[in-house]
C-alpha cells in the first residue's frame, strides 16, 4: 500500500509538472491526486495505521470504546475523527489566509489602485527602466504576491516597451524580481505564507536572514542583463482610459487601505498570537464595511459598483483548489509515515541542511514549489528551543526553515516553468520555453 501511495503521488506530480503538454489544468490534477490518496489510505488503513501509529490508534480505540470492532473499522474511524480533522485544521488556515489576501489584492486592482504606482514610471532609458521595474516588482511582491505583481508589471510593460524581443528580456527580469521579492516576506509568496502560518518562521527573522540574499539573487542577473540594453526606448503616447468610476484620490485611498490591511497581519499576529488568517479576515472585514459605505455615498449604477461581494467572485478559486489538493495529498504522505521515512533517509545519506535545501531549490525550477515546501514541512517537525546539534536547524527560525524559504522562492527562477510568475509571463507574452535572450 505504501508503494501504491508513492506511485500515485509521483504520477499526480508528473501530471502537474506537464500541465501544458497534456493540456490538463494542474488544479484538476492536484485535486484528483489529493482525494484519490485519501481514498487509497482509507481502503488500506488496516495495513497502514497499526504499523505507523500503533500508540495513537490504541489510545483512540480505548477512548471511544471500539475494542470489539474489526480492525479496519477502528482504523477508518481514526482517520475520520483524527487524521482528516487535524490536517483540515492546518490546511484551512492557509487557504483562508490566501482567500483573504487574494480578495484584498483583487479589490485594489479592480479599483485601479495599482495605477497610482505604475503611472509614475515614465523614464525611456532602457537600463534605468529595467532597474526601476525590477525594484518596484521586488517591493510589490513582498507586500502582495509574486503572481499578482507579475501580472501588474507585465501589463505596465506592454505600455512602455513596444519591441517584443526587448519586452521579453524585461519580462524575464520581472519574473526573477517577483520570485526574489516574495522569498523574504511572510506574505510575499505562498511558500513563505505556509511556513509563517505554521510557525516555522517569524516575520523578523525571515526578513533579517533572507532579505540580503534575495537582493543578491536579483542584482546578479540584473548586472548580467543590463549591459545588453543600450540607448533609449521610442516615446509612447499614454492614452490611458479609466474604466473605473473612482477618482485619483479614491484610488490612492483604496490602495493605502489595502496595503495597510496586508501589512497589519504580521503586526496583529505578533501582538495577539492568533493565527494569521484571523488577521487577514479582520482586515478584509474592515475593507468590506468601507466599500459598502463608499458605494452607498457615491450612489452609482449597480453595474459600475465594485462592492466586495462582487469582487470576491473574481479571485482565482482554481488556485485555491490546487493548494487544497496538494496539501491534502502531502497530508496522506505525512500520516502514513512516508515523509518521516524520507526525512530519515536524507538525514543519514546527506545530513546537511544546506545541501538538502539546495536540492529542493533546484527541484522547484521543474516542479511546483508549494508541494516541495509542504513535503519538507511534513518531513521535519519543528524542534523545541532546547534542541541541540543537528536538530537545532529545525527549531523555529532555524537555518533549515529560513534557507528553505530562500531556495524554494529563488529556485523557481532557474526555469520559466518553475514558478507561477514564470508561467503567467509565458502565457501573457507568449514566451516559448526554449527562448534565450
Amino acid at each position: 500500500m505504501f508503494v501504491t501511495l508513492v506511485a500515485l503521488f509521483a504520477l499526480g506530480y508528473l501530471a502537474i509538472a506537464l500541465e501544458h503538454p497534456i493540456k490538463i489544468d494542474k488544479s484538476a490534477s492536484a485535486l484528483l491526486l489529493g482525494m484519490a490518496m485519501w481514498v487509497v489510505y482509507a481502503l488500506g488503513a488496516a495495513s497502514i495505521l497499526p504499523s505507523v501509529n500503533p500508540d495513537g490508534l490504541a489510545n483512540f480505540v480505548a477512548e471511544h470504546g471500539l475494542d470489539g470492532e474489526p480492525i479496519h473499522h477502528q482504523c477508518l474511524q481514526y482517520i475520520l475523527n483524527i487524521d482528516i480533522v487535524e490536517h483540515l485544521g492546518d490546511i484551512t488556515q492557509t487557504l483562508f489566509f490566501l482567500i483573504g489576501a487574494m480578495t484584498i489584492v483583487e479589490l485594489i486592482d479592480v479599483h485601479e489602485g495599482f495605477s497610482v504606482l505604475t503611472d509614475h514610471i515614465t523614464t525611456r532609458k532602457k537600463r534605468a527602466l529595467l532597474v526601476v521595474i525590477c525594484m518596484v516588482t521586488f517591493i510589490l511582491s513582498a507586500v502582495l504576491d509574486n503572481l499578482t505583481t507579475t501580472i501588474v508589471m507585465l501589463m505596465l510593460l506592454r505600455k512602455l516597451v513596444a519591441d517584443k524581443e526587448e519586452r521579453w528580456i524585461f519580462a524575464g527580469m520581472i519574473v526573477i524580481a517577483a520570485n526574489t521579492g516574495g522569498a523574504w516576506s511572510p506574505i510575499g509568496d505562498v511558500t513563505t505564507i505556509m511556513l509563517w502560518v505554521k510557525g516555522n518562521v517569524t516575520t523578523e527573522a525571515l526578513i533579517s536572514y533572507v532579505l540580503l540574499p534575495s537582493l543578491a539573487a536579483l542584482f546578479v542577473p540584473l548586472a548580467i542583463v543590463l549591459p545588453r540594453l543600450k540607448g533609449d526606448l521610442p516615446p509612447i503616447e499614454h492614452t490611458q482610459q479609466r474604466n473605473s468610476e473612482t477618482t485619483l484620490g479614491e484610488r490612492k485611498l483604496i490602495l493605502g487601505l489595502g496595503v495597510a490591511g496586508l501589512l497589519f497581519v504580521p503586526i496583529f499576529k505578533s501582538f495577539t498570537h492568533l493565527p494569521p488568517f484571523v488577521g487577514i479576515l479582520l482586515s478584509l472585514g474592515v475593507l468590506w464595511v468601507f466599500t459598502e459605505v463608499f458605494y452607498n455615498r457615491k450612489k452609482l449604477e449597480k453595474s459600475k459598483e465594485h462592492r466586495l461581494a462582487k469582487v470576491i467572485s473574481r479571485i482565482d478559486m482554481s488556485t485555491i483548489l490546487f493548494f487544497f489538493g496538494i496539501l491534502m495529498a502531502v497530508a496522506v504522505l505525512q500520516s502514513t509515515g512516508i515523509l518521516a521515512a524520507a526525512a530519515n533517509w536524507l538525514d543519514q545519506a546527506v545530513h546537511n541542511v544546506y545541501v538538502i535545501n539546495s536540492i529542493l531549490g533546484v527541484m522547484s525550477s521543474i516542479v511546483d514549489n508549494v508541494p516541495l515546501v509542504a513535503a519538507a514541512m511534513g518531513m521535519y517537525p519543528v524542534e523545541p528551543v532546547t534542541a541541540t546539534g543537528y536538530a537545532a536547524n529545525f527549531m523555529v527560525d532555524g537555518v533549515f526553515w529560513e534557507f528553505l524559504s530562500y531556495c524554494a522562492g529563488v529556485g523557481g527562477s532557474i526555469l520559466i516553468i518553475g514558478s507561477a510568475a514564470g508561467v503567467i509571463a509565458m502565457g501573457i507574452e507568449k514566451i516559448p520555453f526554449g527562448w534565450l535572450p
